[in-house]
């Protein structure tokens, strides 16, 4: 393991590694730097298990298959000692449920309306883990959403936030608009204290969800939840569930909107790559149906949306299609009775018994 170095001197002014880095991460865009043990969260994989063995991360089997490496630090890399999180914010210019009534528009997740945070995210890290590695010779790995890692448990442990009843990241001075990227790293960091959790009485989150997928504070259900429907979910959506996806087209807001603690979300402190793109802040359903997988591929280029495919699309906006109550929309709609995805075939049969 190396040896912690000293801190570094200047006038006559001793800064610590650990503002050191923070400084370097808020150049690099970050909203928020917090540093934690590698064992700090020690009931995240206890509480991650019980999680699974109530399937409620439903088809996520690439959760399941990698549970024990997600469980701690350690069971990914037992030579982590330490681990800094870090939030990146993507706090949005307008309010994410005005569309609600715009029926013949989709609403897409505020996160999805920009860039592909993944990209944007794990460049920063990757800026300053090489400065990090560079300067005190350490080993380290960074992690943004797609490895086995449980970066909410383990970003409250160093201080970024607390966990709300709706199971995300809240930060008092950031609300819940922002995105989470972990660095685990051999260097001995010292710790910060963990979040202090503020939700209090408060259960707007819970009551706001529109499919009841928030089974009890900070329990997830993800076979409720229309995020993980219209994204990770491949099948015909169920039944009981497609009148309250509503227009939402992919993911869903309504939890993280109604949160009291957005009214301190800077939307100015947001990254400029997230920014909503104009084709995607509030799309016409009409036009989305018309996608083939090519034209699809070039309208969703740079987006975490193109991940889902064009079929996935289509089958989300004949839901949303189902739901508008707009006689105009049926030619769209019509054209994919015959489609040869039978998911696709399904959800454009329901929408069309529902239109006028």
């Amino acid at each position: 393991m190396p040896r912690r170095p000293a801190p570094a001197r200047g006038a006559g002014v001793t800064v610590s590694l650990e503002q050191r880095i923070r400084d370097k991460a808020a150049e690099l865009g970050f909203i928020a730097c917090g540093f934690a043990r590698a064992d700090a969260a020690p009931h995240a994989g206890e509480g991650l298990r019980a999680w699974i063995a109530a399937g409620h991360h439903g088809e996520m089997g690439w959760i399941e298959d990698r549970a024990e490496q997600r469980a701690s630090p350690q069971g990914l890399w037992p030579e982590a000692r330490s681990l800094i999180a870090l939030a990146m914010s993507y706090a949005p210019p307008t309010d994410p449920l005005a569309l609600a009534e715009e029926r013949s528009r989709g609403r897409v997740s505020v996160y999805a309306q920009g860039g592909d945070y993944h990209k944007t995210v794990k460049k920063g890290l990757k800026v300053l883990g090489r400065w990090l590695a560079d300067s005190e010779g350490c080993q380290l790995k960074v992690f943004v959403d797609t490895a086995p890692v449980m970066e909410k448990p383990l970003a409250a442990a160093a201080g970024i936030g607390w966990q709300g009843k709706h199971t995300n990241l809240l930060s008092r001075d950031h609300g819940n608009w922002f995105f989470l990227g972990i660095i685990y790293t051999t260097l001995d960091l010292a710790p910060d204290a963990p979040a202090v959790e503020h939700c209090g009485s408060c259960t707007r989150c819970i009551d706001a969800c529109p499919t009841a997928a928030i089974v009890a504070p900070r329990q997830l259900d993800a076979r409720r939840c229309i995020s993980y429907l219209t994204i990770e979910h491949a099948g015909p959506i169920p039944v009981e569930f497609r009148e309250a996806i509503g227009n939402r087209i992919y993911g869903c807001d309504d939890c993280l909107a109604v949160c009291p603690w957005n009214r301190f979300a800077d939307a100015a402190s947001a990254n400029q790559a997230f920014l909503p793109r104009a084709e995607l802040a509030a799309p016409r359903l009409a036009d989305l149906l018309r996608l083939d997988d090519a034209s699809f591929r070039e309208m969703f280029s740079g987006s975490p949306i193109k991940r889902i495919g064009v079929d996935r699309m289509i089958r989300n906006c004949l839901i949303a299609a189902g739901n508008s109550g707009d006689a105009a929309l049926r030619p769209a709609v019509e054209a994919h009775l015959g489609s040869g995805n039978p998911v696709v075939a399904d959800a454009a049969h329901w929408a069309m018994v529902r239109l006028p």
